[in-house]
C-alpha cells in the first residue's frame, strides 16, 4: 500500500497552479517507483551472487569430505601410502578452496 496521500485541491489554488503541482507530484511518484526497482534489482543480484558462492562452497566441501574418506578407506587398506594418499588429499583440497576462491572473485 502507498504512503502518498491524495491530493486534494486547496482553496484559491490556480488551474496552472494545479496543473504544475499535480505533474510535480506524479513526477515525484515515478522517481520513487523508479528508485524502489533499481534498489529492489541490486538486491537481486546481491542475492544471486551470493546463491553462486554457496552453491559452490558447498559442493566444495561435499567433495572434500569424500576426498578425505577415501583417503582414509585407501591408507587402511595399504598404510604405507598414507603420507603419498595425504600429500594428494592436501593437493586436491587445496584446489577446491581456489575454486571456491575463485568464484568468490568473478562474481563480485
Amino acid at each position: 500500500m502507498s504512503a502518498l496521500i491524495p491530493f486534494e485541491k486547496p482553496a484559491g489554488l490556480t488551474g496552472t497552479a494545479s496543473r504544475r503541482l499535480t505533474r510535480s507530484l506524479s513526477s515525484l511518484d515515478a522517481h520513487t517507483t523508479l528508485e524502489i526497482a533499481r534498489i529492489e534489482a541490486a538486491a537481486d543480484v546481491q542475492a544471486t551472487r551470493a546463491d553462486a558462492v554457496t552453491h559452490v562452497g558447498k559442493r566444495a566441501m561435499r567433495d572434500v569430505a569424500l576426498l578425505t574418506q577415501l583417503e582414509q578407506q585407501l591408507a587402511l587398506m595399504v598404510p604405507l601410502a598414507a603420507s603419498r594418499l595425504q600429500a594428494i588429499g592436501d593437493i586436491t583440497a587445496l584446489s577446491l578452496a581456489e575454486v571456491v576462491n575463485d568464484t568468490l572473485r568473478q562474481v563480485r
